[in-house]
């Protein structure tokens, strides 16, 4: 070979070495033209309800001006719906495009670890020549493949001075993590900016997590304001709902005042004394009068509501200024041109709706998530989007926007055809959900069901055998249950129909619900950490 080689002249050997490089790196046409960059922000536990360009009572209270951004230059989708409302479950089933039955990892429990030798959307990336990188929270255990770069925290990591892992190894930083990781993202970008390849990073953020604690530029920074009650602040769980009363997420019982509300006047670990004294000045205080007032009843779940708000919506300003960051630097590179942006959360979160923090339930404010994206060129800015598209899309989008084929065991649908406003006539018209961590902390039933644009249907099992039915144009707040209500009988008798069609399109059964509950049970006695199981 070498003799051939050197024989060639230099125009035939370019063109050889030409011919060889494209056989071992196949390029379709439809990736020939210029493919974008994509930048994925996704935060954890951030509700929809405090996205200010969705509007609602906290809008003006707690604006996110720069998220806000990325509706008026691109799209907001009113109606992103998640396939498991809790965190791993959640990111498995966006880098896997399949249901938490398929991908295997079904719950946040002991244990429990995404396989990732299989196919995911940032593996068939590299194929298709991107440079893929994850910054942030992955929270999947195991050491992540279908990266060419990760800078993860390990499990779900600390707002202050975080530990993280790459490839080289753990190691330790000081500062608050939201913006860590935010200028590491910058900075990754910045060393990829010249490439020739496209990127595409993962910026997955930590906040706005539990036990919510604001960054030292947010600290106390919401102290002056009051925040709205939702109406079903105290909602008594009435109307045949006997899963939701079995809840143990309540605002009212459930929240630990030092670990959520921050009420003592003990050193917060963790901080260095910086960062102490900066916490002591705006918690101290508030403990203070807290001990004074003594507030009991309605006034003590009015008093934890203000405070949970307060700190939850502060971690949010910071998430905002790291979105703000990031796009003001596309914008100064020039790489805005040519990227994609999408800003979501790995589920929907409860601000005070039932009474309630935390998700996990198929309800409305933890079933549906924000998502926004802009891609400059493509999507019409200011474009407002009520197609019912799910968590379970995204990975399918991003691979057919960079040209390559979707793998066949992918359960999910490109929203790129949406993304240019011309969603196909057969687009779903319902969405299938199932939630398995139970027993768990919060009480929260394993069920699965059924959303449509009016109906919604649920099946709670295991412990329990119970059907709830929600009209939701007559009741949009899901308080009353009318499964049994004879009125109902034909819109329930479509739905158990339509239920079961989507089950066995999405290869769910009631044997892998029984799969699931073993597993369940031997994670439980191998390991002790997991005390939920009766």
């Amino acid at each position: 070979m070498k003799s051939v080689l050197v024989s060639l002249k230099p125009s035939y050997l370019v063109l050889l070495i030409s011919v060889v490089f494209a056989a071992c790196n196949p390029v379709t046409k439809k990736q020939s033209a210029q493919r974008p960059n994509i930048v994925f922000i996704m935060s954890d536990d951030h509700a929809f309800q405090a996205i200010s360009a969705y509007g609602g009572p906290l809008a003006e209270l707690a604006p996110t001006p720069n998220i806000d951004r990325l509706a008026s230059g691109g799209m907001l989708f009113n109606r992103c719906m998640v396939t498991n409302s809790i965190c791993g479950p959640s990111r498995a089933t966006i880098l896997s495009g399949r249901y938490s039955h398929k991908n295997g990892f079904v719950d946040n429990s002991g244990g429990s670890k995404f396989d990732f030798s299989q196919q995911t959307f940032t593996k068939v990336l590299q194929e298709t020549g991107y440079k893929t990188a994850v910054i942030g929270k992955l929270h999947l255990g195991g050491t992540p493949s279908g990266f060419d770069y990760f800078d993860i925290l390990p499990g779900q990591g600390r707002y202050y001075n975080p530990t993280f892992i790459n490839q080289t190894g753990e190691y330790k930083m000081e500062g608050y993590t939201t913006e860590i990781i935010t200028d590491k993202t910058i900075e990754w970008m910045n060393e990829m900016k010249d490439s020739t390849q496209p990127f595409m990073v993962m910026m997955w953020h930590k906040a706005p997590h539990r036990s919510w604690e604001p960054g030292p530029n947010e600290l106390g920074i919401y102290e002056d304001v009051t925040f709205p009650e939702p109406p079903t602040l105290f909602d008594d769980y009435e109307g045949d709902r006997k899963a939701a009363a079995l809840n143990n997420m309540s605002i009212a019982q459930t929240m630990i005042p030092v670990y959520d509300l921050k009420l003592t006047d003990q050193p917060r670990g963790g901080l260095n004394a910086e960062q102490q004294e900066q916490w002591q000045a705006v918690y101290r205080p508030i403990y203070e009068e807290f001990k004074q007032t003594n507030p009991t009843g309605e006034d003590l779940v009015r008093f934890k509501y203000q405070r949970y708000m307060r700190d939850y919506l502060a971690c949010i300003a910071s998430v905002d200024k790291s979105v703000g960051k990031v796009l003001d630097y596309l914008t100064e590179s020039g790489l805005d041109k040519n990227t994609l942006v999408i800003y979501s959360s790995d589920q929907g979160f409860y601000l005070g709706e039932h009474g309630w923090f935390d998700k996990r339930w198929m309800y409305k404010e933890s079933l549906r998530t924000p998502l926004l994206i802009s891609w400059p060129g493509v999507i019409e800015p200011g474009t407002v989007n009520n197609d019912m598209v799910s968590n379970l899309d995204f990975g399918e989008t991003l691979i057919d926007i960079a040209g390559a084929e979707i793998p066949e065991e992918m359960q999910g649908r490109s929203m790129l055809p949406v993304l240019k406003g011309e969603t196909p006539a057969d687009w779903r018209k319902a969405h299938y959900y199932h939630y398995y961590e139970h027993p768990s902390e919060h009480n929260v039933m394993r069920h699965y069901g059924i959303t449509t644009d009016n109906y919604k249907l649920i099946h709670f099992y295991y412990d329990i055998d119970e059907w709830e039915l929600y009209d939701l144009t007559k009741d949009p707040l899901e308080m009353k249950n009318v499964y049994n209500d004879p009125a109902y009988d034909s819109v329930k008798e479509t739905l158990h129909k339509e239920l079961e069609e989507l089950r066995t399109q999405y290869e769910d059964s009631d044997s892998l619900n029984q799969h699931f509950i073993d597993e369940y049970k031997e994670k439980v006695k191998k390991n002790p950490r997991i005390e939920y199981w009766k």
